[in-house]
């Protein structure tokens, strides 16, 4: 199928939960028009800062399944299906795209650690059994295993396979992918803090943690650097940088959800093993949201 290249700032949606633990549909709804109002280019339900790994397959299904009718055509919704499992991999992708979603986000394999020939051919099973364009993720921090240049190039000559999420933070990798790789291929930071020199060096955008809560300004940034407005891009980087470093104090989406909670988005609520923000790093992140200027020093 065809679909929209991506390009800009997408947002790597928390998923909102219920005292209780259940997916707080109202609260996603919401999320979701509030994203698209503010001028995000896309949307990624059900990732890492989704809490995916925590969600069934028919609760993940639930969460695209509202994500793709808010959005309502307006955004591509890139939904995240990835396992270590490359046949459970491929039954996710089947499920999110009866779903509705546009695009489907695959990390590469974690705690198993294929070798490199493993993790193309992983991929290359994921993308012969589904209609779905790709994006390939490549996050060794939590994969504990690096694709290389080598192999994201050998999976740009997939036709399905559209784009990579980077995350290795090796910049020098990223300058090679973005040399050599085909036309139409994408290359997107998966990094907030090297959004800027990615798309400085000729990358299309981010997907991206902060822009949950400051997803205007993380527009901004891309768009200008987009249209070569360096001195725009900068100062945008330069207000966002303490909310970029604050949203990692802790593991993501531990941070995100403690600023959505404060800007009045969602309940604070993780499922274990993941636990809200240790109220040490509390001030950190309210002074982050302050200096973002998405939070009044007198909100509680």
């Amino acid at each position: 199928m065809t679909a929209r290249p991506l390009f800009g700032c997408g947002t790597a949606l928390v998923t909102p939960f219920d005292p209780d633990g259940s997916i707080d549909e109202a609260s996603l709804r919401a999320l979701v028009e509030w994203q698209i109002s503010e001028g995000i280019h896309f949307l990624v339900p059900c990732g890492s800062t989704g809490e995916a790994q925590t969600m069934s397959l028919a609760e993940q299904r639930r969460v695209v399944s509202i994500t793709v009718e808010v959005a309502a055509g307006r955004v591509p919704v890139v939904a995240g299906a990835s396992s270590s499992d490359t046949r459970r991999a491929i039954e996710q992708s089947l499920e999110m795209q009866k779903a509705g979603a546009t695009h489907l986000l695959h990390s590469s394999p974690a705690y198993n650690k294929p070798p490199q020939r493993g993790i193309v051919r992983h991929f290359k099973a994921i993308a012969e059994a589904v209609d779905l364009p790709i994006v390939a993720y490549n996050v060794p921090g939590r994969t504990a295993s690096n694709m290389t240049a080598d192999t994201t190039l050998a999976l740009a000559d997939v036709p399905n396979i559209v784009a990579i999420k980077e995350a290795s933070g090796d910049l020098s990798q990223v300058e090679r992918i973005l040399r050599d790789r085909p036309p139409g291929f994408g290359v997107l930071s998966g990094d907030d803090a090297l959004a800027l020199p990615l798309m400085v060096m000729g990358g299309d955008g981010v997907i991206s943690v902060v822009s949950n809560v400051t997803p205007r300004v993380m527009v901004m940034l891309v768009e200008a650097a987009a249209s070569g407005d360096y001195e725009t891009a900068r100062a945008m980087h330069e207000l966002l940088g303490p909310w970029m470093d604050a949203a990692f104090v802790e593991s993501n989406p531990i941070p995100a959800k403690a600023a959505l909670t404060m800007v009045r988005r969602i309940q604070n609520v993780l499922r274990l093993p993941l636990v809200p923000l240790a109220a040490e790093h509390t001030p950190t992140v309210r002074a982050a949201l302050v200096a973002a200027g998405v939070l009044e020093e007198r909100d509680e």
